[in-house]
């Protein structure tokens, strides 16, 4: 048996006194070593830290780690020195051990929480110690992993609670929880699933925290802002919040525009929509006067040759019917501009040069005929890249009727409400008339 505290100056009083004068002084011991704890040793340790600077150091000497362990040291105290208070009856004083056994698991158990917070802050902020390790966790949120260490750990210590308090092995305690494995199971089906999931998003790279998700069947279209066990928070370009299942992102599609963001570029793939009626051959005037484009003038002056080649070969093949202009090789006002357009893009200084770059006719359609437009601009950022999109266009079509072309525009109320065209010649001279511009002017 553990020798007795020294408590000779109680000799002669009553034992109930002996025992509560003891257990009294054991309970002052035990605050004091606390308070010796946090007062001497926290600053020392807090020093070695901060000279240490390394990623073990910020996560084991903590303050709300060192706190934490602080707690612990009177339960252990208490458990050391119960059974040699003088004339405490046994089974009050095993009563009184287990109590304070089940306090330093609570308290063992907060440390070790507190100190994967401090791994999740340290990833959060990306505070570097020297060692670089913060920044290999910066890539990817370990915020699941945490959020499951914790669960892990709140369920061992209810486990070793619960059997300190009863005087039991742990293994009994827990030999009792495997009948309970189908109730489990079910309370715990969404966190299995959820982790899961989380395991695998991260070990594929599947999501980041920062990236720009497109979910539409769960109405997300924003950034990740949070990655947890259960949950991933997507920040929509509203401000509004989706919270969406992590087992979700595994089992359901998903866009990821991580990929645009890293390649610098963002794609434009637009179309202009023609009137059919309005393309047509250029006479030699007119490809003279786009021969004075500065985008224009090789692709011009190629062309021009290699038409002239193509003609004088057919007059030498054909003879007189080479004269025939279904016979000679012509220009289109469509072909040119969309020479020019693609030559625009390639002069522009917002349009990525390394990627995709073409300008190509489709299908005709009772809409007109489209021009696609498929290029980069050289930015991702969402207003820049808006920006640049919106200048190319204006200018385009601006630009379609020096080439002698038109948009197509579904007739409006106020085309009905004016008539058929001779109608609106008839009541503004002039309305009919095609317009004056340079095309026109050269021919």
């Amino acid at each position: 048996m553990p020798s007795p505290l020294p408590l000779n100056f109680l000799t002669g009083y009553e034992p109930w006194v002996q025992a509560a004068a003891g257990l009294a002084l054991l309970l002052l011991l035990a605050t004091a070593t606390r308070l010796l704890a946090l007062l001497l040793f926290m600053p020392v340790l807090r020093r070695v830290r901060q000279q240490a600077q390394t990623w073990l150091t910020e996560v084991a000497l903590h303050d709300d780690v060192l706190r934490g362990m602080a707690r612990v040291l009177p339960s252990l105290v208490v458990q050391l020195g119960v059974e040699r208070i003088p004339h405490l009856d046994p089974t009050f004083a095993t009563v009184v051990g287990n109590v304070a056994m089940a306090f330093m698991v609570v308290q063992v158990v907060r440390a070790l929480m507190a100190m994967l917070d401090a791994v999740l802050l340290l990833q959060q902020q990306g505070s570097a110690p020297q060692d670089g390790q913060a920044e290999a966790l910066k890539a990817r949120s370990i915020k699941s992993y945490v959020q499951l260490g914790k669960l892990v750990l709140v369920l061992a210590g209810a486990i070793v609670t619960i059997a300190s308090l009863l005087d039991r092995s742990p293994l009994i305690v827990l030999s009792g929880l495997g009948a309970m494995s189908a109730v489990l199971m079910l309370v715990f089906k969404d966190t299995i699933l959820s982790f899961t999931a989380g395991v695998q998003l991260s070990s594929t790279d599947m999501l980041r925290l920062g990236d720009w998700i497109e979910m539409p069947q769960v109405g997300a279209d924003g950034d990740v802002i949070d990655i947890a066990l259960n949950t991933v928070k997507v920040q929509n370009w509203d401000k509004t919040i989706t919270t969406i299942p992590t087992w979700r992102l595994v089992s359901e599609s998903y866009k990821n525009w991580r990929g645009m963001s890293e390649s610098g570029g963002r794609r434009i793939k637009r179309t202009l929509r023609l009137d059919a009626s309005s393309v047509r051959f250029l006479d030699v005037a007119e490809m003279a006067y786009f021969s004075r484009f500065e985008l224009l003038h090789d692709y011009m002056g190629a062309k021009t040759v290699a038409v002239q080649e193509a003609n004088t070969q057919a007059r030498a093949q054909l003879g007189d019917k080479a004269d025939l202009p279904a016979n000679q090789r012509r220009l289109t006002n469509l072909g040119t501009f969309r020479a020019y357009v693609e030559a625009y893009l390639r002069a522009h200084p917002r349009i990525h040069q390394n990627m995709t770059l073409m300008v190509r006719t489709l299908e005709p359609t009772p809409e007109g005929v489209p021009l696609e437009l498929y290029c980069f601009t050289a930015t991702t950022a969402w207003v820049a890249y808006e920006a640049t999109q919106g200048d190319i266009f204006d200018h385009l079509l601006a630009i379609l009727p020096e080439f002698g072309l038109r948009l197509y525009q579904s007739p409006s109320g106020n085309d009905m409400r004016m008539g058929l065209p001779g109608q609106r010649e008839a009541a503004w001279p002039g309305a009919g008339a095609e317009p004056h511009g340079p095309i026109s002017a050269g021919a």
